[in-house]
């Protein structure tokens, strides 16, 4: 089943599946009275966020909960054209009735690691910082590695770049806990306390922890690799559905022991999960 261009849609149907995944343990839960909506990565598609929020409103406005709790999973920023205007939507006023977690995701540690270091340019230019830089009006800057015009793009990016949005990335939590999940950008280091996880890994692991069959102590709710549909497993959910080439903007909404998704499409997508 698919659903055509520009279409929102709620994905139910998954509880059984998930439920059968955790057959044998006690299934994971988010505190008595509150839902959480976990967002995965955004990279600048900014027309995918506001639709994603008003379905989010229109979701909990339908579904009346004591507290409900807005948690975003990191990259907000590079490969799509809008990275400026998700930060504005970002850092203006909260939804009303909401509460707001936002995680720090590897580009945002890469924006600012540009900030404080011009040469950085030559690595961040090719997972998306250009377009970044574009979307603050730096446009000078081409696919070159000339040390001085990239020092000349730090410096006007630094101009042209509020305050707002520079507090809001320095203030980015790296992982979040409710209940029985963990909430981190990435995911974890196999075999490491959830306390003792370092940022890198919080922000960069892939290998180890998407093929891992351990439990992590709690389910980890992540983003940082795409994948055409969410995926579901018995140790972690994954939610980016990769916004900036497939057009596709995930929530996971997590209330007692069930779960659901909310989406926001601009193409057709396929409605499975990924087991």
């Amino acid at each position: 089943m698919r659903r055509r261009a520009g279409k929102e849609r709620v994905i139910g149907g998954l509880l059984n599946r998930l439920k059968g995944a955790f057959q044998g343990e006690e299934p994971a839960s988010v505190p008595e009275g509150m839902r959480i909506y976990a967002v995965g990565d955004i990279h600048g598609r900014d027309d995918l966020l506001a639709r994603l929020l008003d379905q989010i409103e229109a979701d909990a406005r339908s579904r009346p909960y004591r507290r409900n709790l807005l948690i975003f999973l990191g990259d907000y920023v590079d490969r799509g054209l809008q990275s400026k205007e998700v930060l504005d939507r970002l850092t203006a006023p909260p939804l009303p009735g909401f509460e707001h977690v936002f995680l720090k995701g590897n580009h945002e540690q890469a924006m600012l690691q540009f900030l404080e270091d011009a040469a950085f340019g030559k690595t961040w230019k090719y997972y998306g910082g250009l377009e970044t830089l574009h979307s603050y009006g730096v446009t000078e800057l081409t696919r070159t590695d000339d040390p001085d015009a990239f020092e000349r793009a730090r410096e006007r990016f630094a101009e042209a770049l509020p305050a707002a949005h520079l507090n809001f990335l320095k203030s980015l939590n790296l992982s979040a806990e409710f209940g029985g999940y963990f909430f981190a950008h990435a995911g974890v280091r196999p075999g490491v306390p959830l306390h003792r996880q370092i940022e890198e890994d919080l922000l960069w692991i892939r290998e180890g922890f998407i093929d891992s069959g351990r439990m992590f102590g709690k389910i980890v709710v992540h983003g940082h690799t795409p994948r055409e549909d969410v995926v579901i497993k018995p140790n972690r959910i994954g939610v980016d559905t990769g916004a900036y080439m497939t057009g596709v903007l995930t929530a996971v909404v997590l209330e007692g022991t069930s779960h659901r998704f909310v989406q926001t499409c601009d193409a057709e997508v396929p409605l499975a999960a990924t087991g």
